[in-house]
């Protein structure tokens, strides 16, 4: 599995075998879509129920805040996506991942359910997208922070955000170890 590099150094410098500069298709982006939530669930092998909410580097987000934040994106993105499909030139509105990390709101959520949520909406989403024609890609939203994207750019981002998190996860494991 092979991602398109975006702005993301710390992730390309983190999983460099994951990114490629080779133009993809839409089937391309597809599979690599179906994969992510089989990265995430690799990561957190041997990771304890304890340690997912520890906080082992300072001011950041622990594992079960990174989970949780993975498991809201999916849902905005995926509707977002659903918006292009079926709205001529929605507006999309700029959303801040960190109101919805509050211990108030993550602290009780299932991990296994926000997996779950993950893979689920993915899955969704891969049946919704497969076999439209190349015209749908190009289909746009207005962003009211970012502007004009296409359904693919969204793709994309959604793409790259499980591994994007994965190396914060990865420097957490570590501080974790002591390495």
């Amino acid at each position: 599995m092979r991602f398109r590099p975006t702005d993301f150094a710390a992730t390309i410098a983190c999983f460099p075998e994951l990114w490629t500069a080779d133009p993809m298709t839409p089937e391309d982006l597809l599979h690599q879509y179906a994969q992510g939530p089989s990265l995430l669930a690799k990561s957190l092998i041997g990771v304890s129920s304890t340690q997912m909410n520890e906080h082992p580097v300072p001011g950041t987000w622990s594992i079960r805040e990174v989970i949780c934040h993975l498991a809201d994106a999916e849902i905005v993105y995926a509707d977002r996506m659903k918006r292009v499909l079926v709205e001529s030139n929605p507006t999309l509105f700029e959303w801040s991942p960190d109101d919805s990390i509050r211990d108030d709101l993550c602290l009780g959520r299932d991990l296994q359910n926000e997996m779950e949520i993950i893979r689920g909406v993915r899955l969704q989403m891969h049946s919704i997208l497969t076999g439209q024609n190349i015209e749908v890609w190009q289909r746009t939203a207005v962003h009211t922070a970012e502007g004009p994207m296409t359904l693919e750019t969204l793709l994309e981002r959604i793409i790259q955000h499980i591994p994007h998190h994965l190396t914060f996860v990865e420097a957490k494991k570590r501080a974790m170890e002591g390495t």
